[in-house]
């Protein structure tokens, strides 16, 4: 049997009380008094019991998270990040993958993490199709807060992304400032919204600089290196004249570039290329990657803090009712990180 906190304070000659701010490291209790409660913890092997703290004090410290795809680099970064300000928080995860984006059964993931009375969730799931459907069906609020990443912002509901489309519009920009004209596109998977935003992105910097958007420079891939390599060979076919490529991810801008290379392109003398994350590999591309780095790890680490916000907000307002709180839609950053594959000043 494990012992109990009225063992240890009856051993030591203590309250309950003084052993839980020992425990804590709490309140201001003689050295004396401390190593002798302590004594007893290791002597006993006291733990305490989370479950029933949980109960007392309608706080689990621990955190839900949903989210697909660790072995890509990006959100298994922002993974890491969530993992890291939590755990400076003191709080642990309870996680939950799922084997894509479109697999999830929200219904039964949000019952099972309300089950196992998390404090709040974190929905790292991408928007892809109809996969946030649910958001309009499943009534919210008998549930722990949630926010959610990597999606369109939602009335009334609580979210953080990387701004897609700012990202490729530095991108785009990029190579019209290196004297390009001619500037096709490797678009993402079709569906995905952060795909959709790097095309608004691309096409946005194009018009406002008074380019063609040609459909004929446009062609769809994966987020993988061998659907980039077959994009970028018919990209070539279908529009012989382009001077430059926008890829909508490092995997798939490695891809075209090993096409490219194969076609008897030169990057960037005859075709410069630009790829969007930054993973640590894309320094190390022949040529090096020109790429747009987003700030992944920050955008686990504030959505766990906009998490932990709106947790002491719902708290605030059951004691204060008709207290409102707005939701709050965050965008983070990206920046251009210029390298070989564009760079035609040395050329």
């Amino acid at each position: 049997m494990n012992a109990t906190i009225h063992e240890v304070a009856k051993r030591a000659g203590v309250s309950t009380r003084t052993v839980s701010r020992v425990m804590n490291r709490q309140g201001e209790i003689s050295e004396e008094t401390r190593a002798r409660v302590q004594a007893v913890i290791d002597e006993l092997g006291y733990r305490p019991n989370i479950l029933a703290r949980s109960l007392v004090s309608q706080r689990s410290n621990m955190l839900g998270v949903v989210t697909w795809g660790l072995d890509y680099y990006a959100p298994s970064r922002i993974v890491v990040g969530i993992e890291q300000r939590a755990s400076e928080l003191g709080y642990s995860l309870f996680l939950n993958l799922i084997s894509h984006p479109t697999d999830s059964d929200a219904e039964n993931l949000l019952n099972t993490l309300a089950d196992h009375r998390v404090d709040g969730i974190l929905w790292a799931i991408p928007e892809v199709g109809e996969n946030h459907e649910w958001i309009r069906r499943i009534s919210l609020d008998n549930l722990p807060p949630i926010v959610f990443l990597n999606s369109q912002p939602y009335p009334g509901l609580d979210s953080i992304a990387i701004d897609n489309r700012l990202g490729a519009e530095l991108a785009t920009r990029h190579l019209i400032d290196q004297g390009l004209r001619k500037i096709g596109l490797i678009k993402g998977p079709q569906g995905w919204w952060e795909a959709e935003e790097r095309f608004a992105g691309w096409q946005s910097a194009l018009e406002r600089a008074g380019l063609d958007v040609s459909p004929q420079r446009i062609i769809q891939s994966e987020w993988s290196i061998e659907m980039g390599a077959q994009a970028m060979q018919h990209l070539l076919e279908q529009a012989p004249e382009i001077e430059a490529v926008f890829a909508s991810s490092d995997d798939i801008a490695l891809g075209a570039l090993n096409a490219a290379v194969k076609a008897g392109r030169r990057i960037p003398e005859n075709l410069a290329l630009v790829g969007f994350d930054n993973i640590p590999q894309s320094a190390y591309f022949q040529p090096p990657l020109t790429t747009i780095d987003q700030p992944l790890s920050r955008t686990g680490r504030a959505a766990v803090d906009l998490l932990l916000e709106r947790i002491e907000s719902r708290r605030s307002a059951k004691k204060q009712p008709g207290r409102a709180v707005s939701a709050k839609a965050l965008k983070l950053d990206p920046r251009l990180v210029v390298r070989a594959s564009s760079d035609k000043s040395g050329t």
